[in-house]
C-alpha cells in the first residue's frame, strides 16, 4: 500500500490485490497527499473546489468522482471503478501541467454549460472542470480514463466544439 504514494505518471497505483479496505487506504492516502492536503490545488492559478452536494463533505464528493462511475444515471449511483482508481495520482501532475507533449487543454460550450478539458492524447486520460465566473476558480467535475468511443468523442469535441478562449 504505501509503495502507491511513490508512484509516478504514468505508472498505475497497485490496487487491484487489495481488499476493499486496503484499498481504500491505499487511495485516500494518495487523495490526501494530492487534494486533501494540497494548498495549492489549482490549475492556472484558479482554485478548484469540489462539486457541492447537500449533506455531504465537498471532499467526500470529489474523492467518489475520481474513484467511482455512475452505473445508474436515474438514480445517480455510482460504483468503484477501478480504471479511474489506479490513475488517481495522475491528477495533480496534469493539472500542474508537467507534460507538454501530447495535450490538449480547451473549453467548450456542452448542454450543460461550459466545461474546461485538460485531455491527455497520448494515455487518453481527461479531466473535466466547469469554470465558476463569480470567484475565478473551477469547480472539478471528473477525472478519468477513456476507453472505447469516448475517445472519438473527446477528439470531435476539441476540433468541432472547442471555443476560442479558455475559462
Amino acid at each position: 500500500m504505501p509503495l502507491n504514494q511513490i508512484k509516478k505518471y504514468n505508472s498505475l497505483l497497485d490496487i487491484a490485490g487489495l481488499s476493499i479496505r486496503e484499498r481504500e487506504i491505499s487511495l485516500k492516502a494518495v487523495f490526501k497527499r494530492d487534494v486533501a492536503d494540497n494548498t495549492s490545488f489549482k490549475f492556472r492559478a484558479k482554485q478548484i473546489q469540489p462539486t457541492p452536494k447537500e449533506g455531504q463533505l465537498n471532499l467526500d464528493i470529489l474523492y467518489a468522482h475520481l474513484t467511482t462511475v455512475v452505473t445508474d444515471k436515474k438514480t445517480r449511483k455510482r460504483e468503484y471503478d477501478i480504471h479511474r482508481s489506479k490513475r488517481l495520482h495522475w491528477l495533480k501532475h496534469h493539472l500542474e501541467e508537467k507534460q507538454k507533449e501530447g495535450m490538449l487543454v480547451f473549453s467548450a460550450k456542452d448542454k450543460d454549460g461550459i466545461r474546461t478539458y485538460i485531455y491527455d492524447a497520448t494515455e487518453y486520460y481527461v479531466i473535466v472542470l466547469e469554470p465558476l465566473r463569480k470567484v475565478d476558480a473551477y469547480y472539478l467535475l471528473s477525472a478519468y480514463h477513456l476507453r472505447g468511443r469516448d475517445k472519438e468523442k473527446i477528439a470531435k469535441k476539441y476540433k468541432r466544439r472547442r471555443l476560442p478562449d479558455l475559462y
